[in-house]
């Protein structure tokens, strides 16, 4: 890696800053198991000004759902689950799930966007009509945002679901989810299930784990990555390293006991770098081998065909694995990436992802989402030497 141009990080980082789009930022960039860039940017918070510390913690928001896709192929590798076996075979109650089609056309006009049953009271739901699934909801279909549960659609609009409330657990929460309805028949189309599909897989993992899912994924996940400031709750002598800006937790998950495999958890650019080097390194770091190759290989090939580059979330070059987005073609996607690279993000803004080819990773920790991290890819990229 050039060290030149990846100080070009900085000028981009501090642009952002002083146009007032971003507070401050941490950036973190490693290529064959050394961290080649390690900068924190700007102000931890507004009411100090303080500099932005580069073990700052930030709401990871959706950026939480990779380390739950890594759980279940754990699952999927000790042959405890497999992607083709129905939700209904861990979670009784999703036998039987059915699917909400608009009346005034026979296909499924999924148009009202809901993500609440409070929201759908305060919009004109279409009327609708249900009907059996064609098949039953897999773990697959959850994995790939491709079961129609919960993706803000018509089935969402018109579903009775809560969140989880204060005293939920995923054991008490999730089978409610079953009532469905979905939005439309599994496997036919690619819609983000932001905060309920992958919840359902982590209670699943603790099914077939016997283990609480914050339990397993602290034991086999960040224990021996040696992540030690990644927490779904934030020890009080630890909150001062959190900037002051929006939270996630706050505005869906209310209950301590709920450990989110969606959404909720907190971390840093120290931390995330491991877990992304891990997944860069096969599924190896630290002597420690949280997964065979062969399952880092399944979680990051393209798993939905033309599903996800045919939506607005996704786009032309692109495909999704379990969990992950795949850049299938960089010419298309102009993501900065380099092909095979796969990752996600959060609302919050942070963004994480991993280019095997490269044997590189990049990490941005923010709280508000910009362009930022492309202009960020393409500077990393244009500082590969060899």
């Amino acid at each position: 890696m050039s060290s030149e141009r990846l100080t070009k990080i900085d000028d981009a980082v501090q642009e952002y800053i002083d146009a007032g789009r971003i507070r401050g930022a941490v950036v973190g960039v490693t290529r064959r198991n050394k961290v080649v860039y390690m900068e924190a940017h700007g102000a931890h918070d507004d009411t100090t000004g303080r500099p932005m510390p580069k073990d700052a913690m930030f709401h990871m928001a959706s950026s939480t759902k990779p380390v739950l896709g890594v759980a279940a192929m754990m699952m999927i590798e000790e042959g405890l689950i497999s992607p083709q076996d129905p939700v209904e075979k861990y979670i009784p109650e999703f036998k039987g799930i059915q699917v909400a089609i608009a009346k005034e056309s026979a296909a499924d006009k999924d148009t009202v966007k809901s993500k609440s049953k409070e929201a759908s009271k305060k919009q004109k739901v279409p009327e609708y009509r249900l009907v059996d699934v064609n098949r039953p909801v897999t773990i697959h279909d959850l994995l790939t945002h491709t079961a129609g549960l919960h993706a803000g659609g018509i089935g969402s609009a018109v579903s009775d679901l809560d969140r989880p409330g204060a005293s939920d657990t995923l054991a008490s929460w999730v089978p409610k989810v079953a009532a469905g309805p979905l939005d439309f028949q599994p496997g036919t189309r690619w819609a983000y299930s932001g905060t309920v599909g992958l919840d359902v897989v982590a209670r699943i993992v603790e099914i077939v784990s016997s283990t609480p899912f914050n339990e397993f994924v602290q034991t086999r996940i960040f224990d021996p990555l040696d992540m030690k400031d990644t927490h779904w709750n934030v020890p009080k002598d630890k909150l001062e390293r959190m900037p002051v800006f929006s939270n996630d937790k706050g505005s869906w998950i209310k209950s301590p006991a709920y450990y989110s495999g969606s959404i909720g958890l907190v971390s840093t650019a120290r931390d995330y770098m491991r877990f992304e080097q891990m997944l860069v390194n096969k599924g190896a770091l630290f002597g420690h081998r949280l997964l065979k190759p062969e399952s880092v290989a399944m979680m990051s090939t393209n798993q939905v065909g033309n599903l996800f580059n045919e939506t607005e979330k996704g786009g032309s070059g692109r495909g999704f694995g379990y969990t992950v987005g795949i850049t299938m073609d960089p010419e298309q996607t102009q993501d900065g990436r380099t092909a095979g690279a796969f990752g996600w993000m959060g609302v919050t803004g942070t963004v994480s992802w991993t280019a095997p080819e490269e044997e590189l990773t990049v990490v941005y920790m923010v709280q508000g989402p910009t362009d930022l991290p492309s202009k960020i890819a393409e500077l990393v990229r244009d500082a590969i030497v060899d």
